[in-house]
């Protein structure tokens, strides 16, 4: 018989705030975490603004030792690893290493680190032949994305399977969806699961300069996410984590856990299209939700909240505007949805994790988040996208969805237990 997985514990490291209860507060607010970016000197640049976190790696519990050997996606995977853990009460030591697995998503790996190096071993740009002498004794494992994971592995003591997931914008989901399939199999009874990236960095900010997909709204930044919007520009670059404790059901009821939701289906599916463009009609994100709702045993009268990818592209936020209405027919346009990407804008492979944690939020608390800066409705965007203000409501199921380049499409279902 498959096993039920539910989440235990939550650990967010998000913009506005560290820390679980500081991120739902924002969401719950409607508050915006987008500025203007301070993490390097923007000025030169088409997007200058960004979704950072206000991170303080010593106040957060991170040694000089630690601070000095982790990039900062790394950094923060390890500070959400030690929320959800305690947020869970589980005691690891008392848990066969081989059977605790960490299962990280990540889209571009240690970019920070990667990049403040080169700059080093360059002499900032100026020479061509780096000198390898001038680089951090850890540079290689900057080189490795996996090391986000093995640092996990290393806080949590996990000897089970550990791997990183990088699918694009969908690795977060696709992160926590692999670890949720390690349970179901029997490979784990614990998996640490969930994602982290860092890059509002030069590199990264250039190259969606290049395709125009970030906002060039920099005289209001406050409100240059706005997804669903008919005057949206482009999604806003971000940055963070969220990392969650997943566990077999039934042993999660046996210790007395408290259980936020559990994981009812999850599936992911690619549109082997285009590196970055999407089919209108959403076939395959309507398909990846059909499948989710299907290993859920749901269909789409039992989804009451739906957490958008919502990146605040036209594109975008038109594909999956139609994917709802495919999967889940007349059904769509009564079911609230939101895209929390308003407020902690688009931290790429992390965002996924980060949005399964919101949902499991608003399952264990049942308030909808809302979708700031949503004034002007796009006409062709005509579902109930619960503008600016949070919204009380009841929820037994809700569905989240991720759409990444390369033609990723996933979603995911959690229901209350």
């Amino acid at each position: 018989m498959t096993r039920q997985v539910a989440i235990t514990g939550v650990g967010v490291v998000a913009p506005g705030g560290v820390g679980r209860e500081n991120f739902w507060g924002l969401l719950t607010a409607g508050r915006t975490a987008t500025r203007t970016i301070s993490l390097f000197d923007p000025v030169n640049f088409r997007s200058r603004i960004g979704a950072e976190v206000d991170f303080d790696a010593k106040a957060a519990g991170l040694t000089a030792q630690e601070i000095r050997r982790m990039d900062r996606a790394g950094q923060f995977a390890v500070v959400c690893a030690r929320e959800a853990i305690a947020d869970s009460g589980v005691d690891l030591t008392g848990v066969d290493p081989g059977r605790i697995g960490v299962s990280i998503g990540s889209a571009v790996g240690c970019t920070m680190g990667l990049e403040e190096e080169y700059a080093v071993l360059s002499d900032g740009g100026k020479r061509w032949l780096v000198d390898h002498t001038y680089g951090v004794p850890h540079l290689y494992g900057y080189m490795v994305p996996s090391t986000l994971a093995v640092e996990v592995a290393a806080e949590v003591r996990a000897e089970g399977s550990v791997g990183l997931v990088s699918t694009g914008c969908t690795s977060g989901l696709d992160a926590v969806g692999h670890g949720v399939q390690l349970i179901e199999e029997g490979s784990a009874d614990i998996v640490i699961a969930g994602a982290t990236d860092a890059p509002i960095s030069p590199i990264t900010s250039a190259c969606f300069d290049a395709i125009k997909a970030t906002s060039p709204n920099n005289a209001d930044p406050e409100h240059a996410s706005r997804p669903f919007d008919n005057t949206r520009d482009g999604f806003v670059l971000g940055e963070g984590s969220a990392v969650m404790v997943l566990e077999d059901l039934e042993s999660a009821k046996a210790r007395g856990a408290h259980i936020y939701c559990v994981v009812g289906g999850y599936a992911s599916r690619s549109n082997a299209f285009h590196m970055t463009g999407l089919k209108p009609d959403g076939r395959e994100m309507a398909e990846a939700i059909r499948v989710a709702l299907a290993g859920a045993k749901l269909d789409a009268s039992d989804v009451d909240y739906i957490n958008a990818h919502g990146s605040g592209t036209k594109q975008n936020d038109r594909h999956e505007t139609a994917a709802f209405k495919a999967s889940l027919g007349h059904r769509a346009y009564e079911i609230p949805v939101s895209s929390i990407k308003s407020m902690v804008g688009h931290s790429l492979g992390a965002i996924g994790s980060i949005e399964v944690a919101a949902c499991a939020l608003a399952l264990d608390r049942q308030v909808v988040p809302p979708t700031a800066n949503l004034h002007t409705p796009d006409p062709e965007c005509d579902l109930d996208y619960t503008p600016l203000t949070a919204r009380d409501h009841k929820m037994d199921a809700v569905l989240s969805v991720g759409s990444g380049f390369g033609g990723f499409q996933s979603a995911m279902v959690l229901a209350r237990h």
